[in-house]
């Protein structure tokens, strides 16, 4: 289904230490160093003492790669999405799930500051900027509305994507100790494909990813329902 993603399975909180500091921004840190997305790596997060859900990269070329995101019991799941490194951006094309893909397209996009004012159109077409390569040392907002299509069926769903990322900070998980995070809050927004409906809001999240660890490290979720988990383990395979 789409955004299973975002659909996650325990609705007990669990606390996550916040990010407490900004240290100074290393020289030439990038989203790949965050993310691990070019290389064949993989980890779980956990709540309540159990595997909440695992994540893996699998690099297509130079400048494409995957991520599957599933329950670790029934793995690999049919669900990754696809991201492109496109000069100074990672794009996302859109993610395979149920046997068909859903390409996601962008009927326009505006960049802005930390509280997302001050914003201003980058594309009106293509691919979701989805966030930038080179770490920047001060936060902005990315704001997304366009379409997502069933390449199977033709059906089409109406979304709309917030997004702020914040430049490095500490940030700690009892499995880590402290490291060094990214933080994502994102807010997603859709239709469910229903044609004439307005979108609605399905999800307001905190995404950690930990510097030489990778994807959630920490998650923070506050709606639909509050939720929370930490990174476990991580390994290459």
């Amino acid at each position: 289904m789409i955004l299973r993603r975002f659909l996650l399975v325990s609705l007990s909180a669990l606390s996550l230490s916040a990010v407490v500091a900004v240290p100074a921004r290393a020289a030439g840190e990038d989203y790949g160093e965050y993310s691990r997305m070019f290389s064949r790596s993989a980890g779980q997060f956990w709540a309540d003492g159990r595997a909440a859900g695992q994540w893996a990269w699998k690099p297509l070329s130079a400048t494409t790669s995957e991520i599957s995101w599933g329950d670790p019991k029934s793995w690999p799941p049919d669900y990754a999405e696809k991201f492109v490194h496109a000069g100074s951006w990672v794009m996302l094309d859109g993610w395979r799930d149920n046997g068909t893909y859903y390409r996601l397209r962008v009927t326009k996009e505006q960049i802005g500051d930390a509280k997302c004012g001050n914003l201003r159109t980058i594309a009106t077409s293509g691919p979701q900027h989805y966030v930038k390569w080179d770490i920047p040392s001060q936060a902005y907002c990315l704001k997304a509305w366009g379409t997502l299509t069933e390449e199977s069926s033709g059906k089409v769903v109406d979304f709309g994507h917030t997004q702020i990322w914040s430049p490095p900070a500490s940030c700690s998980a009892p499995a880590y100790g402290t490291r060094r995070c990214v933080k994502q809050w994102e807010s997603w927004w859709d239709n469910q494909g229903k044609p004439g409906q307005a979108i609605t809001r399905k999800l307001d999240r905190d995404n950690y990813l930990a510097k030489g660890v990778g994807m959630a490290f920490g998650v923070r979720q506050y709606f639909p329902k509050p939720w929370a988990a930490e990174g476990h383990s991580d390994w290459t395979w």
